[in-house]
């Protein structure tokens, strides 16, 4: 079955075995081009906020270590989350690849104090992961709920980022009324990219 196969209707584990699977299958030369891609543009948006929510990208998600530190060198205070038990995220501040350690779920977290979830209030840009995102906001992540618990904390008119590969802005995917919707997608060819204009 192909994306474009794919409807609202198809559940989100399809979604997600789907798209799991498709970034199984990429190679590093393309992975490679794509995190330079997405690190340039993030480095820009960076420079226009002065403290900004990311994560750490881990196993085939997009991106690389190299954005959180072009988002530092642009001058903005970077917070990374930490996901250690259920409910909203915490947060802790990034001081480069050297100060993060090992944490659960296989993720990398800063070592250093920990922030209350409603840090993330303080942040005018968050960029998320997702498996995918459409044209509405819908961002499909895991299925743990951290970032929908964690979403309701933002200020009203941050810039809610979901970042993917270009394959991955989808026109529609499944939604529930937990969800909750960002505001941009970020991809490798497409930049960033405004949702929710339909």
């Amino acid at each position: 079955m192909t994306v474009s196969e794919f409807s609202e209707n198809t559940s989100k584990d399809r979604w997600r075995a789907h798209v799991l699977a498709e970034r199984r299958l990429l190679d590093d030369a393309q992975r490679a081009m794509e995190s330079s891609a997405l690190c340039h543009v993030v480095g820009e948006l960076a420079a226009e906020h002065p403290t900004v929510a990311a994560y750490v990208p881990v196993g085939r998600e997009p991106g690389s270590l190299r954005m959180l530190d072009a988002m530092a060198a642009a001058g903005a205070t970077v917070l990374l989350p930490s996901a250690r038990e259920p409910g909203p995220l915490r947060w802790a501040r990034y001081d480069g690849r050297e100060s993060l350690v090992g944490a659960p779920y296989g993720l990398l977290e800063p070592a250093g104090p920990s922030l209350e979830p409603d840090a993330i209030a303080s942040c005018s840009l968050v960029l998320l992961p997702a498996l995918a995102v459409d044209r509405r906001g819908t961002r499909l992540g895991r299925g743990a709920g951290f970032y929908d618990r964690t979403l309701d904390l933002c200020r009203p008119h941050a810039m809610l980022v979901a970042v993917v590969r270009d394959s991955e802005l989808v026109d529609r995917l499944p939604d529930e009324p937990h969800d909750r919707r960002v505001t941009h997608a970020l991809t490798p060819s497409g930049g960033l990219v405004r949702l929710g204009t339909e």
